[in-house]
Parts: C-alpha cells; sequence; structure tokens
C-alpha cells in the first residue's frame, strides 16, 4: 500500500482542514477590522488547498498561492484546483516563486500556515519577511500563522500517532520530533505514514526549522511594523458545546505539553 500511495493526498487528509482555516480567517479579519475578507495570499501554500476553498465560499473572493515547488503546485491543479467551477478557478491564481517577492495584489489575509515561516533561522530573516507581508496586505489587512509548542515538542523521537481513517484502505500518521538542538533551537520533524498491510511511507516529509516562541515572533512583528499582534487559544469545554473547539483571544494560558495557537498580526 506504501508504494502505491499519494502522499500529498495524505497530507491533506492529515494536516489539512481547509474550511476550517477559511473561518478562522474571516472570524480573526471581522475581529480586526468588522468587515468580510475577500482577498486571500496563501504563502508557502502548497497543493494551495486553502486558496481553493476559499474561492468556493464567495463569488467575490480571489486567492493567490506562492509556493516554490513545482512538484505541489502541480499536485494541487490537478487535484484541488481542476475540482473547482471554471469561474472559480479563474479567481485563483498561483505562483511558482519565492514568498519573499512582491508580485501579488494586495491581500485582506495572508495567511503563512504549517509552521512554514519557521525555515528563516535567524531573527532578521524572520523580520525581513514579515515586513514583505506587511507590504503585501491592503491598508485594512492581517497576516495568520499557526504555532506549536510544549515540552513534548522538544523530546526527540517522540511521536504523535494519529488514525486518521479506519478500515483496509486506512491509514496511521506519525508525527514524529527527530531532533533538537537547544542552542541553536534548530528542530528536525518528520511526517510518516502507516498502513494496514503493515507497509509504511516513511519520512514522507522531513522539517528542518528554527523553533520560535510565541513572545519572539510577536517581537519580530512590532519590529517588522505591524499595528498590533493577537494569540488565539483553543478553548476546551466538554460543558459548552457551544465554545468547545473555538478560538479566542487570550492573554494567558494553562502550560500544555502540545498546544498549537495562531497568531494574528494586524497592519
Amino acid at each position: 500500500m506504501a508504494q502505491t500511495a499519494d502522499k500529498f493526498d495524505l497530507y491533506q487528509q492529515s494536516v489539512q482542514t481547509p474550511d476550517h482555516e477559511v473561518e478562522f480567517f474571516e472570524q480573526a479579519y471581522r475581529e480586526a477590522y468588522k468587515r468580510k475578507p475577500y482577498v486571500l495570499r496563501e504563502d508557502f501554500c502548497g497543493t494551495f488547498a486553502v486558496c481553493c476553498e476559499w474561492v468556493a465560499t464567495s463569488p467575490r473572493r480571489t486567492a493567490h498561492g506562492v509556493d516554490l515547488c513545482s512538484e505541489t503546485l502541480r499536485w494541487g491543479r490537478e487535484h484541488n484546483l481542476s475540482k473547482l467551477k471554471p469561474k472559480q478557478q479563474s479567481r485563483v491564481t498561483v505562483l511558482e516563486q519565492d514568498v519573499r517577492e512582491n508580485q501579488t495584489p494586495p491581500a485582506d489575509v495572508l495567511a503563512a500556515q504549517n509552521f512554514s515561516f519557521w525555515l528563516f533561522k535567524t531573527r532578521q530573516e524572520v523580520v525581513d519577511y514579515f515586513q514583505i507581508a506587511r507590504s503585501n496586505l491592503n491598508a485594512q489587512g492581517i497576516l495568520v500563522m499557526d504555532m506549536m509548542g510544549g515540552g513534548d515538542c522538544y523530546t526527540e523521537e517522540l511521536t504523535d500517532k494519529r488514525t486518521i481513517k479506519k478500515g483496509k484502505k486506512g491509514f496511521a500518521y506519525h508525527w514524529t520530533q527527530e531532533s533538537f538542538n537547544p542552542i541553536t533551537a534548530d528542530a528536525e520533524f518528520s511526517i510518516s505514514f502507516k498502513f494496514p498491510d503493515g507497509s509504511k511511507l516513511k519520512r514522507a516529509f522531513e522539517y528542518q526549522w528554527r523553533f520560535w516562541t510565541i513572545p519572539e515572533v510577536r517581537e519580530m512583528l512590532a519590529e517588522a511594523g505591524f499595528r498590533e499582534s493577537h494569540v488565539y487559544w483553543e478553548i476546551e469545554d466538554e460543558d459548552n458545546p457551544e465554545l468547545d473547539g473555538t478560538w479566542h483571544r487570550s492573554g494567558s494560558a494553562v502550560s500544555d505539553p502540545s498546544w498549537i495557537c495562531y497568531i494574528v498580526a494586524i497592519k
């Protein structure tokens, strides 16, 4: 099963929830500017599933995906863009280029998801990227990023194992902390997949990142010129189904061995 598996399809099923991302972008933008956003730029867009979901939610919306990897962009065209109606497809623009190049119309929302900007390993590189991202925003615009942390993220060889799809055609997702250097904060992670027949697609995706923290990122956003930034923490409240699983601005949070949050920077 591993030999015939499509790693990009497995990735999208395991990691991405485009409908949730679009919903959150709209929430964060409304809380900043009290109106609906229409123009999205997705940096490090990969197969640009979020761009496709974005334009599908409104005939007024346009999306611009930017990524350097021709293989993932090609897969996105064949498997995501092709599923849209022709008019929706016409409102998606995909650019194979460095995200630090400024060649798209100003966006209401600029998204840099899946910890992708962590490939910039020095403070100056990150500040430079944030300045360019800010220049790619409308006068009323937001930059949205996700962050992870907690003690488990620093524990080498620790693997988060999840069953994504059950049954004979199902598979499991393994997220592994391969290495962490506490002196430089360099970290290596990988994604592998395991199938019911026992076969594995090992290290299908590998990441070499600088492990940035929330305070560092917010300081660099301010240095890059953003007016303010907010941390959105997930609410877990089983007694209140309406709040459980929602995201709200937070100034403090309970310590957790493994957490994910959003940072939203307001231009």
